[in-house]
């Protein structure tokens, strides 16, 4: 009979107790891994998915709320930027590509959240070197759209579904809803980013809602503020589309519904945009790799933006490493700190309910010593039964705290917008059973010397 057989049996009289000191430290370790799993999908999320592009241009002000409003869509957007500020990022040489984008509206299905873009958007990488791919087409005219693959299997729509969008707010109930609606042309392929859960409809037709065009007060305001100029100035500079507007006399614009037909082009005075999308120039004759060039003409950029004093230039990554740094990484090791106590605590009931056993299996253990058991062997025993505690612990943890992941991953995509692969694995649960079974060897050498020490005739005698 092995060794690990009679430590099994003498688990098995001890049933109740051998489960409840498992439990704690399966426990423990399903905590240890739900943290390790969630925070490694997150950080992989927040560092990976603004890499596609160099820089992030919006209003003045927070740079983690332009990162999480822009990239990640858990964050309500800033102010908006001047049309005619995007023309001239989208003109200056050391711009490649120069995309706006548009929000503050959700789908009336699902409630995911709309961006008004360009077909320009999926030519940039979803993540370096990944590039988007698509069931239909991109974006082609003014009432297409493209949904990302979260929003086809959970709304059930497929090529040529239409749909409207809320303004405002995600609640159809509060908020107006559009009477237009985009027809679905391309569903995106799974990406593993914020681009599952979004719609994307054509910026001509996202200008042309009801409420997407500023009306002309509030725009002019808005560029003589932008700009630094006199009101004088700024009528001049937007006379053409002052003039046009003015042609069209009788015709709302700041509460006109525009149907399809409906020919009216919005002027570049009352277009706004929440952002800009920015990739950097190469020159193929440098000598210095292509993503080094990009990175180094971002900075320059972004200083140049930060002088004008109009709007920030951030990176889409620095900031939220910066958060997961500061905020999310404290988190973490506090969270791995507590079920590494959690795991210390389990281990110490392991000891002390071997321990305590001791007492009533000495004459046990005095038997085994007078038939023929070494010392060793006795001690080995005791050893056993610690490792099949701790390490059948450990592996009913890991299962279990997968299961937590996998439970949770629809909970967190509901409430954040984050996408959680419940299939994730992180190298660091390899270190896990190791670890487990150097905290058998301790819990258990206590009992084990206990059990070394047994006198038999004394044992026998009792």
């Amino acid at each position: 009979m092995s060794l690990f057989t009679i430590a099994w049996k003498s688990i098995r009289q001890r049933s109740l107790a051998s489960v409840l000191t498992g439990l704690s430290v399966a426990l423990g370790v399903s905590l240890m891994v739900a943290v390790l799993v969630i925070n490694g999908i997150i950080t992989k999320m927040f560092n990976q998915s603004g890499t596609g592009f160099d820089l992030i241009i919006g209003p003045q002000g927070s740079a983690v709320q332009l990162v999480l409003s822009t990239v990640y869509r858990i964050e309500d957007p800033i102010e908006n930027l001047p049309w005619d500020y995007y023309e001239q990022v989208r003109q200056d040489p050391r711009v490649a590509k120069a995309i706006p984008v548009g929000f503050g509206d959700f789908t009336e299905l699902g409630a995911f959240p709309i961006i008004g873009t360009l077909p320009q958007y999926f030519s940039i990488d979803v993540v370096a070197g990944t590039p988007f791919e698509v069931e239909g087409d991109f974006l082609q005219s003014t009432w297409d759209a493209v949904i990302g693959s979260e929003v086809a299997q959970q709304n059930g729509w497929t090529i040529g579904s239409k749909f409207k969008m809320i303004h405002g707010g995600r609640d159809a109930t509060e908020s107006h809803v559009h009477d237009e609606e985009f027809t679905v042309k391309g569903i995106l392929a799974p990406t593993g980013t914020p681009n599952d859960r979004t719609a994307f409809v054509h910026l001509d037709g996202f200008f042309l809602l009801d409420g997407h065009e500023t009306p002309i007060g509030e725009a002019l305001e808005t560029r003589q503020s932008f700009w630094n100029l006199t009101p004088e100035e700024t009528r001049e500079r937007y006379a053409a589309d002052i003039k046009a507007l003015e042609a069209e006399a009788g015709h709302d614009h700041s509460g006109h519904d525009h149907g399809h037909g409906h020919a009216h082009v919005v002027p570049g005075l009352q277009k706004e945009v929440t952002s800009i999308l920015v990739v950097m120039q190469t020159d193929p004759n440098s000598v210095l790799p292509a993503g080094l060039q990009r990175s180094t003409r971002a900075l320059g950029f972004q200083s140049f933006v930060k002088q004008e004093n109009r709007a920030m230039a951030v990176s889409p990554v620095e900031p939220m490493r910066k958060l997961l740094d500061n905020l999310v990484g404290n988190v973490r090791l506090v969270l791995l700190c507590l079920t590494c106590l959690i795991i210390f605590v389990a281990g110490v009931s392991i000891l002390v309910s071997i321990y305590n056993s001791m007492s009533d299996r000495k004459r046990e253990i005095a038997v085994m010593r007078a038939l023929g058991a070494r010392r060793q062997t006795v001690f080995a025993i005791i050893l056993a039964e610690s490792l099949l505690l701790c390490v059948g612990g450990g592996l009913f943890g890991l299962l279990l705290g997968h299961g937590l992941v996998f439970a949770a991953a629809p909970i967190v995509e509901a409430r954040s917008g984050l996408l959680i692969n419940p299939m994730s694995f992180e190298l660091a649960e390899l270190v896990i059973i190791p670890v487990t079974i150097v905290l058998a060897g301790l819990v258990g050498f206590l009992p084990g010397m206990t059990a070394y020490r047994t006198d038999v005739a004394g044992a026998l005698s009792s």
